[in-house]
């Protein structure tokens, strides 16, 4: 982590908005990178570096919200096509696409706004609203007010929380842990449903 601060206060200050932009993005590709801490380590940088607390925010904010936009639109685009062939077919098939269809119509919007909190899961949702056909502002709103919260959190315990980012890391660790406790329930009820929904054809 050392390394990584010190590397940011290296760089131009327009790089290291777009490096931190970048991670926000691409968690929505790849569950696994780190966004998160992305997030606060840019607010922890925010007042050092040529950095500013605004733009950090907003950098990230903006791509974590452009990058998920992205993923609905391919789900959107593509998705329906993917999951009527080959292995598609194998992982949804129709009755079970008609139920998540009903389901986004109906849930849809609580549903994109409570993933965006859960670590994983977040990743997936907006390509299944996409596949769903929910329309754009109802996935835009919900996308953008749970991300503006979570990663002004974010930003906020990175700048203002402490001092010590080590500490702040271990802080945003706890929180995490028990969001990814929910995002471990939610998968289970998930494979629960697609198991007991399976033979329905």
């Amino acid at each position: 982590m050392d390394t990584l601060t010190a590397w940011f206060e290296t760089i131009p200050a327009a790089l290291a908005y777009v490096t931190l932009g970048l991670g926000a993005a691409l968690e929505n590709i790849v569950p696994a990178v780190p966004a998160d801490t992305f997030v606060v380590l840019g607010g922890f940088l925010s007042g050092r570096a040529g950095l500013e607390v605004g733009w950090v925010f907003l950098a990230t904010w903006v791509a974590n919200v452009g990058g998920a936009l992205a993923m609905y639109w391919l789900g959107h685009r593509h998705g329906r096509i993917f999951f009527e062939y080959g292995w598609g077919r194998r992982l949804l098939n129709p009755t079970q696409m008609g139920r998540l269809q009903r389901f986004f119509e109906q849930r849809g919007v609580l549903a994109i706004f409570l993933a965006r909190f859960l670590p994983g899961i977040r990743s997936f949702v907006p390509v299944f609203a996409g596949v769903s056909h929910l329309v754009p502002r109802q996935v835009a709103l919900p996308l953008a007010g749970a991300s503006a919260i979570w990663y002004g959190g974010l930003v906020w315990l990175g700048a203002f929380a402490g001092r010590n980012l080590e500490q702040v890391v271990a802080i945003l660790g706890q929180v995490n842990a028990w969001l990814f406790g929910g995002a471990i329930a939610v998968f289970l009820w998930l494979l629960s449903w697609w198991i007991r929904t399976r033979g329905h054809d």
